[in-house]
């Protein structure tokens, strides 16, 4: 593991993980993409580290994360670390089974996240639509709600029609066991209706949104020289220069009249001469 703050960062927004996630690759760029995949958050994937766990050497493995940055499932950069009151930026390597082009890491810079269009369900055969689980998160808890609180009991009705107001309290980031006890704690004696006392403390009891998260600043460097720069000048995760771009000379400006340059020169000399002579003297 690398130290608290750098290492491995997953890329949001990934597909799940299968077989074939790297069989585009070379062998070796996928073996070892497929390693750093495996790897928790925050996990020393430097030169030097990989080099100690996997057949290869630091030359080699240099090559193949270079190689992973043209493929897009490799960017290193920069990050502005929030809440700090100077400019303090640490240094970043995010990951993604997912290739991602240019346009999607520029867009990731700049705090969002690109949706992509779903892929079209494939069909499912009726046993197969019969054994898929049909109940969410919400509705399980409502439904569990009299295991361990017996007047709370709901129907099957009650709790699909409760769910999506307990939904809306996931979406706020509260977790079950703070749902669970805002519905059952001091409730009245008796409980005359189930189903009417959740929805008045699911509605009353909302908690209010999560304030928007300024996204942090990000930057991206070339993956040969290690200069930052704009994503969109990364083509692949290399800069202009290191691919070889040669940037267009300057124009040269026009050639100033001699005698502008004699007229400005003297000019110059007389200011010297009059701020000399109102020196006092000592």
């Amino acid at each position: 593991m690398a130290n608290p703050g750098y290492g491995k960062r997953d890329a949001p927004d990934q597909r799940p993980r299968t077989n074939h996630d790297f069989a585009h690759l070379p062998p070796r760029e996928a073996a070892v993409a497929a390693y750093i995949d495996r790897l928790p958050g925050g996990a020393d994937i430097s030169v030097k580290t990989l080099a100690k766990h996997l057949p290869y050497g630091q030359w080699a493995l240099r090559t193949t994360l270079n190689n992973l940055h043209r493929a897009g499932h490799l960017r290193r950069g920069r990050e502005h670390l929030t809440g700090t009151a100077g400019q303090l930026w640490i240094t970043r390597t995010w990951f993604t089974r997912t290739a991602r082009g240019d346009d999607w890491w520029a867009t990731f810079t700049r705090g969002d996240v690109p949706q992509e269009s779903p892929a079209e369900p494939e069909a499912e055969s009726p046993e197969e639509q019969r054994s898929r689980p049909t109940r969410s998160r919400a509705f399980i808890l409502l439904a569990a709600l009299g295991r361990s609180t017996p007047v709370l009991s709901l129907s099957e009705a009650d709790c699909a029609a409760l769910a999506p107001l307990v939904a809306e309290w996931f979406e706020r980031g509260v977790n079950e066991e703070s749902v669970r006890n805002a519905l059952t704690a001091g409730l009245p004696t008796p409980v005359q209706h189930p189903a009417g006392l959740i929805r008045r403390r699911l509605t009353s009891k909302l908690p209010p949104e999560p304030p928007a998260v300024r996204p942090p600043l990000r930057m991206l460097e070339c993956a040969k020289c290690g200069v930052p720069g704009r994503a969109e000048a990364l083509a692949g995760g290399v800069c202009g220069e290191c691919r070889g771009e040669t940037v267009p000379p300057r124009a040269p400006s026009a050639p100033v009249d001699a005698s502008a340059v004699h007229a400005y020169a003297a000019a110059t000399r007389a200011a010297l001469i009059d701020r000399r002579r109102e020196r006092p003297r000592v």
